[in-house]
């Protein structure tokens, strides 16, 4: 596995992929970082969007673009005028018991019964949105713990199978929507930022959760879970 730091060489992007790129559509994101990896066949990297903000390196100031860490099994290969990728071998060396900070961008969704019987996927913030209106908490505040609760419950319920524990409560952030329409059809989901501390409890799966990622919409930016000794 390889974990890259990808930078977009603007000079390659016409006007159009361009404003895509500033706007965040995942993805088409998704699509550019695929040319990395001309000679896969199939999806076999996790990806992070975050904007430059690193200090000023080479004498090069950060220029308020997209900037990618890209996790996947073969080493991405640099597009000239376009893409640069740094990379480093990804194996970290974990023992059961590890504390880590994280940071994970997650699509959190529940699956509810229609009354046909039919499961539909939904958004976790706003099922818990509407849930609270439903049961009379029509304040603002109230609206508001819900929805945090519900997605800290989201990733603290799924953290068993994915090999660790939460230290704490984990800080949840920058909550977005995206929509997108592709070949008629519309494509939209939710992600959203947590941050803090776990403790690692089963080594096998949490390694497997490093390298495959955690919830769904992968192809758009989700799933990578970034950890640093705590």
């Amino acid at each position: 596995m390889y974990l890259s730091r990808v930078r977009v060489a603007t000079e390659g992007l016409d006007r159009r992929k361009l404003l895509s790129l500033l706007h965040g559509d995942a993805y088409s994101n998704h699509q550019l970082l695929w040319r990395l990896f001309s000679d896969d066949s199939r999806r076999s990297f996790l990806f992070r969007q975050e904007t430059e903000t690193e200090q000023v390196r080479l004498g090069v100031e950060p220029r308020g673009l997209p900037l990618f860490y890209v996790l996947s099994e073969s080493r991405p290969v640099a597009v000239p005028g376009l893409l640069d990728a740094e990379s480093k071998p990804f194996s970290p060396v974990l023992m059961t018991g590890d504390r880590l900070t994280f940071r994970l961008r997650a699509n959190p969704t529940v699956t509810r019964k229609t009354e046909a019987g039919r499961s539909v996927r939904h958004d976790v913030l706003m099922d818990a949105k509407t849930r609270c209106r439903q049961q009379g908490g029509d304040g603002p505040e109230d609206v508001r713990q819900k929805m945090e609760e519900a997605a800290i419950h989201w990733l603290a319920d799924r953290s068993a199978k994915a090999g660790f524990t939460l230290e704490g409560i984990p800080q949840v952030t920058a909550y977005r929507q995206h929509a997108k329409t592709r070949k008629g059809a519309d494509i939209r989901f939710s992600s959203l930022d947590y941050e803090g501390v776990l403790k690692v409890t089963d080594l096998d799966l949490f390694n497997q959760t490093l390298r495959q990622g955690l919830g769904k919409s992968k192809a758009f930016g989700c799933g990578l879970m970034m950890v640093r000794r705590a």
